[in-house]
C-alpha cells in the first residue's frame, strides 16, 4: 500500500502481502522507502503520525553525510549500512552482479539489518537506502522470504518501484548531456523485475535459501522466529 509522505516518491507499507500458508503480512510493521532526506515538513509530520518505531538507514557514511534525513541522529534512526567502508568499489558491470557481490561479501550486515526489523517491538520499521530499490529491496525480500511470502509477490512488490521512480530516472537522464553515460545510468537506476528474480535465485543456489543465508550471516532460529511473529498476522 502506497503511503503519502510528501517529499518521498517511493514509500509503501508491505502489509497485506500473502504468505504461503494462507496468512498475510501485517500492516503497520514494515515500510520501505527511498531516502527520507527529501521529506517536506508535511512529510516529517506524516512519518511522526505513522506509528514508526525505528528508521533503518542502509546508506553509506558518505551518503548520510551528503544527505542527512530529518531523523538522522534521532532516537528513531538506526544506521545499518550493508557495505563496509573498507570494501573496495564493487566495479561490477550490472546491477544484479553488484547486488550479489554485496550479499556475498557482507552477509553479517544484511543479517543485522533483518534482525533490526525483528527486534523492534513498538512500531513500524522503515527501511530505506537512497532510491529504495536495491539495498532496500534485498533486505525487504529477505525478511518477506522468512515470513513465507511467495516469490511472485516479492517480485511484484519490488517491481512497483519501477513506476514510482521512473519520473526521477527521466529527470536524471535529462540532466546528463553526455548520452554515452545513459546506458550505465539506466542499468543501475532502473528497477526491473528480472533483477530481483536473479538475486533470489542466487541466494537459493549459493546458500540454500533466505533463512540459510541469514543464518550464515549470524541470525539464530530465535531471531527468525521472532521475525515471523512480527511480520505475519
Amino acid at each position: 500500500m502506497d503511503l503519502v509522505w510528501p517529499g518521498c516518491r517511493n514509500v509503501r507499507d508491505v502489509g497485506g502481502l500473502p504468505t504461503g500458508d494462507g496468512g498475510r503480512v501485517r500492516s503497520g510493521v514494515l515500510i520501505r522507502s527511498e531516502s527520507l532526506q527529501y521529506l517536506t515538513a508535511e512529510g516529517v509530520a506524516a512519518v511522526e503520525g505513522a506509528g514508526v518505531g525505528r528508521i533503518l538507514d542502509l546508506r553509506s557514511d558518505g551518503e548520510v553525510e551528503v544527505g542527512p534525513t530529518p531523523f538522522t541522529g534521532s532516537a528513531l534512526a538506526v544506521r545499518q549500512r550493508v557495505a563496509d567502508p573498507a570494501d573496495p568499489q564493487h566495479g561490477q558491470p550490472t546491477i544484479v552482479a553488484a547486488c550479489t557481490w554485496m550479499l556475498d561479501r557482507r552477509p553479517e550486515l544484511f543479517a543485522a539489518a533483518v534482525k533490526a526489523i525483528a527486534d523492534e517491538q513498538d512500531g513500524a520499521v522503515v527501511v530505506h537506502c537512497h532510491g529504495g530499490k536495491d539495498r532496500t529491496g534485498m533486505v525487504v525480500a529477505l525478511a518477506l522470504r522468512v515470513a513465507g511470502v511467495p516469490d511472485d509477490a516479492i517480485v511484484a512488490d519490488y517491481f512497483l518501484t519501477q513506476s514510482r521512480l521512473q519520473p526521477w530516472l527521466e529527470e536524471q537522464l535529462a540532466a546528463e548531456p553526455d548520452t554515452a553515460k545513459h546506458p550505465e545510468m539506466i542499468e543501475f537506476r532502473d528497477t526491473r523485475a528480472e533483477s530481483i528474480v536473479a538475486i533470489l535465485r542466487h541466494i537459493d543456489e549459493v546458500y540454500g535459501g533466505a533463512e540459510a543465508y541469514l543464518r550464515h550471516g549470524g541470525l539464530t532460529d530465535a531471531d527468525l522466529s521472532r521475525l515471523r511473529d512480527r511480520l505475519v498476522e
